[in-house]
């Protein structure tokens, strides 16, 4: 779709909605009645999904037309009671034309647990999500829902709702859902990464910056800046697997260890140099590990406090 000022038609709106629930049902991220979805289709007017209806199966006769104030303008459905939420992201972002809400099962759980998603993992996540934070538990369906996400509207372009789900928006329909899709995948690559194979090199300060950069030029405003690893670590575990290969771990200069450095080594002669400076590497390496974790941990029970 291509990206317009304009707003959509009816007719538009309620076809991205349609499109949409089908798509989140079929991705496993709403079930039963779960998920609402907006499209705004005039400075006081929007489309969205009604309540009591599952998103893979509506049809444009169920939608409802509601001004910014949630008064019901067309339809023959209530509206769910989410709308609040939806409400409030229009009033705080006047750049939002379109709200989705959903409950994928990776990014719900962190929701559950507390976690923001806040690292830099992968450059897309970087670029066209960026750092997604946990608002307070509200009653779903109050007031108190829109209140607790309003301080992230305007700056972020998804947020977490703790102990229910996940909300993004976007200047169009595509964009807001495509933005559910990326924060589900971020949330798994963390899920895996993080928990499962336990290993994460994350992206250095400069790359971020570069990155936000890019994100800059494609005219997405909102996001913030995901934590970073700092570039004297960059090369995180690849770089120190690569020094112990060749041998240079821990040293200002490739060492030779009795070699012409214009002769090529041999395997044998790999293996020699790497166990010659395997020790001294993996002590260095197990100090570095040791210092990130006593960080890790000083921030985890800093948030936990």
């Amino acid at each position: 779709m291509e990206r317009r000022e304009r707003y959509l038609s009816d007719f538009e709106a309620k076809k991205w909605i349609i499109e949409i629930g089908k798509r989140m049902y079929a991705k496993n991220f709403v079930a039963a009645n779960d998920g609402n979805i907006s499209v705004r289709t005039g400075p006081n007017a929007i489309w969205a999904t009604p309540t009591g209806v599952s998103k893979g199966f509506m049809t444009p006769d169920m939608l409802v037309k509601l001004d910014l104030n949630g008064k019901v303008l067309s339809g023959k459905n209530r509206p769910s009671s989410e709308i609040k939420m939806h409400l409030r992201v229009y009033k705080e972002n006047p750049e939002a034309r379109a709200v989705v809400h959903a409950h994928p099962v990776v990014a719900t759980s962190y929701a559950i647990a507390g976690i923001s998603l806040e690292r830099a993992l992968s450059s897309e996540a970087v670029v066209l999500l960026g750092k997604v934070p946990v608002a307070p538990y509200a009653t779903p369906g109050t007031e108190e829902v829109a209140e607790s996400i309003a301080p992230y509207c305007r700056d972020y372009n998804a947020v977490l709702l703790a102990n229910h789900g996940a909300l993004t928006w976007g200047r169009d329909p595509q964009e807001a859902y495509f933005r559910m899709e990326s924060l589900e995948h971020y949330a798994l690559m963390s899920l895996y990464t993080g928990e499962v194979l336990k290993k994460v090199n994350e992206l250095s300060c400069s790359q971020v910056s570069n990155l936000l950069e890019i994100r800059e030029r494609m005219g997405i405003r909102g996001g913030g800046t995901p934590s970073c690893r700092p570039d004297e670590l960059a090369g995180g575990d690849s770089a120190w697997a690569e020094a112990l290969r060749t041998g240079t771990a821990g040293t200002d200069s490739p060492r030779t260890d009795g070699l012409r450095m214009d002769a090529p080594r041999t395997d044998a002669a790999r293996e020699d140099a790497g166990r010659v400076a395997a020790p001294r590497a993996e002590a260095e390496k197990q100090a570095v590990i040791e210092e990130i974790i006593a960080k890790v941990t000083e921030e985890v029970l800093r948030r936990l406090s």
